[in-house]
């Protein structure tokens, strides 16, 4: 039963003697992979970093004529961004009912651009305003005394 169990042993160390071998070279194509793994992760993170930032600002047009609102906004977008499918990403809402406009994702040198196309009226950042409350103001129905 010891003979079978030194067979065994001796068979497991045979076999792990190749992979030993290799082992070297597993090691260094790991070593390979990581290094260019993280030279494109920290390329994509400069490259990210050195793009201006976008911010949504509202666009402003006028109504358009003989043309569906939304294509009228995404045609007017494509022309700064590059490409109807750029313009598509950057929109995030065409309004068409109290105004016509359109809200998008635009750098600053987008929007000096937008401002120049025929039938845009204003270009606006947009922003969020909370309402606060404090001392002295209530909440809920006013009291009449």
């Amino acid at each position: 039963m010891e003979d079978d169990h030194y067979v065994v042993l001796a068979e497991s160390r045979y076999k792990s003697e190749p992979e030993n071998i290799e082992s070297p070279m597993r090691l260094t194509l790991s070593l390979y992979f990581t290094l260019l793994v993280l030279s494109l992760v920290s390329i994509h993170m400069a490259e990210a970093a050195s793009l201006p930032e976008s911010k949504v600002h509202i666009v402003y047009t006028e109504q358009p004529k003989d043309e569906e609102s939304e294509a009228y906004h995404i045609r007017t977008l494509s022309s700064v961004v590059g490409s109807e499918e750029a313009a598509k990403e950057a929109l995030v809402y065409s309004y068409k009912t109290a105004v016509s406009g359109f809200s998008a994702k635009l750098t600053p040198e987008q929007v000096t651009e937008m401002q120049k196309q025929p039938g845009v009226l204003q270009v606006v950042q947009s922003r969020s305003l909370h309402l606060h409350s404090g001392p002295g103001m209530r909440s809920g129905p006013a009291i009449r005394h």
